[in-house]
């Protein structure tokens, strides 16, 4: 398929200022003390950090807005993490940009990708080389666009061919075979390849289902197109679509993390059939359980851990309106393949080191029907680890954590979770049925403009004498729930009332045993 050379476009040359850097560590360092960018970037999270629903150690960017998370990689020592940020004097989408050594401590740098000859720089992923790092997005009215940066901070990027390599129409008009959208990147056997996202007509009666369109090319500048990648979906729904995808190897298999517009984050798992560069499903699963909004996560950016896992981001979408800012970033989570079609799943980075004041619960009996409110553990930035003693009775199967609870309960939480009370598990090692993690949010907020969604519901695989372990973070306005190392649930939260801040635990139908819970307040990432 011929592709169009772009068409003559109006200038799309971006308000924001923007400088060009040194290229060494020492002489970036010492501009950016001085920077006009960067101060103001530093004025702006100053003023502000005093809204009580802004999260102290979840990722927040400095200014305005944000979206999507974009092109999480690691280069020269440091993680780097750019997402959709909406500069308040030019709202239309840059890529804007933080570094971080663990994950966690994360710094403002000034923006990275700019607009034009594109009129946004919307999502896309990174590929780290050698000697540089390739950056491949979307840029709206024009196409695919492919930006590259080898600086130590990665603050210069220059646009490959100044213009987008994958252009959005033909060079005569006729349909194209495949829609230019959302791109990731890797390299096979010299080459690279590239999936960008979108949708066929061919699902029941024509409707729209997921697909992911591949493309090859050995300079970046020009790209070929094959054909849809992926074979034996039969796990996304009808209406589903592709974007922000990211393909990359995890332990001996491939997984494609993706976004649906319809239904929110969720990933294929499968093998790369290199030969004839498909990937081939066999399993899938979410990262949002209920529409993306309001209040859940909403798209992935990923990336090769180093140690056959994956480092992934989503942001999350609000539930109430802010002054000021808009949306967060999860925390990172690192997957790993831990059975042939199955996911661990945990908090990445150290976490470990915002923690102080630390309080301990040694094993408690949870009589039946009554709420225990934990003396003494309150807190609105916390984490809390609580495990929770397997039990034979088939009646007491329900265990619920309560965050953010005011002393009268007027606000409140809900973490609940079911014992085998899933579907029947038999595509998963042996046979059983799933437990379920939930979180309620219907109790959150007394405040009128605060959106509450339907529960968010998860399935996790708990073996029969296996413990149940919660980690659960807390930070404002966020709540994320880490069960067994293999699932997660995250939404967002507004308690009002200045005292919503205690924790309960409550067993239903008949007594539960925990064994131990410990909690802890969390650091200010940004002091």
């Amino acid at each position: 398929m011929k592709q169009a050379e772009t068409e003559t476009q109006p200038d799309y040359t971006s308000k924001v200022p923007k400088y060009t850097f040194a290229n060494t560590i020492e002489e970036q360092e010492a501009q950016l003390k001085t920077n006009p960018l960067m101060l103001r970037l530093l004025e702006a999270r100053k003023a502000i950090s005093g809204d009580k629903h802004r999260p102290i150690y979840h990722y927040v960017n400095p200014e305005h807005t944000l979206n999507d998370p974009n092109g999480i990689c690691f280069w020269q020592g440091r993680w780097h993490l750019f997402y959709q940020a909406y500069p308040p004097e030019d709202s239309r989408q840059h890529w804007g940009h933080a570094i971080s050594d663990d994950l966690i401590h994360w710094r403002d740098l000034p923006y990275a990708i700019y607009p034009n000859p594109e009129r946004c720089c919307y999502s896309g992923s990174a590929f780290v080389e050698e000697d540089r790092v390739i950056a491949m997005y979307h840029g709206t009215e024009v196409g695919n666009m492919v930006a590259v940066s080898s600086d130590p901070l990665l603050l210069n990027w220059e646009k490959v061919s100044g213009k987008a390599v994958i252009p959005m129409k033909s060079s005569d008009g006729s349909p194209l075979p495949y829609r230019v959208f959302d791109p990731c990147i890797w390299k096979k056997d010299g080459m690279y390849y590239s999936l960008s996202g979108g949708t066929l007509p061919n699902g029941p009666g024509g409707k729209p289902v997921r697909a992911n369109f591949l493309f090859r090319s050995k300079d970046l500048a020009s790209w070929e197109y094959l054909h849809p990648f992926v074979e034996d979906d039969r796990f996304t729904l009808v209406g589903d679509d592709g974007a922000c995808p990211y393909f990359w190897p995890i332990g001996d298999r491939h997984i494609l993390p993706f976004f649906s517009h319809m239904s929110g984050g969720q990933y294929l798992l499968g093998d790369y059939d290199k030969d004839r560069d498909k990937f081939v499903v066999t399993a899938a699963g979410r990262f949002t359980f209920g529409a993306a909004s309001p209040s859940a996560s909403h798209a992935p950016s990923a990336t090769p851990d180093g140690n056959g896992g994956l480092i992934i981001i989503f942001n999350m979408n609000p539930g109430r309106d802010t002054v000021g800012w808009n949306q967060i970033m999860t925390l990172p989570r690192r997957l790993t393949l831990i059975g042939e079609d199955e996911l661990g799943m945990e908090p990445a980075g150290d976490i470990e080191s915002l923690r102080y004041n630390h309080q301990h619960v040694g094993r408690t009996n949870l009589p039946a029907n009554q709420e225990v409110v934990l003396d003494g553990i309150r807190g609105n930035s916390m984490e809390l680890i609580a495990e929770i003693e397997p039990t034979d009775a088939p009646t007491s199967g329900m265990v619920e954590l309560n965050v953010f609870r005011s002393p009268g309960a007027e606000e409140f939480t809900r973490i609940v979770f079911f014992r085998n009370r899933g579907f029947r598990r038999r595509d998963i090692a042996g046979d059983g049925q799933y437990s379920m993690v939930t979180v309620d949010t219907s109790y959150s907020s007394t405040l009128p403009d605060a959106r509450p969604r339907p529960p968010e519901t998860a399935p996790v695989s708990i073996g029969t004498e296996e413990p149940l372990k919660l980690r659960v973070f807390v930070d404002r306005s966020v709540v994320e729930v880490f069960a067994n190392g293999k699932q997660c649930v995250a939404v967002r939260v507004y308690p009002d009332r200045e005292d919503s801040t205690g924790v309960s635990l409550r067993a239903q139908s008949q007594d539960i045993m925990l064994s131990s819970l410990d909690a802890w307040q969390m650091k200010n990432i940004y002091e």
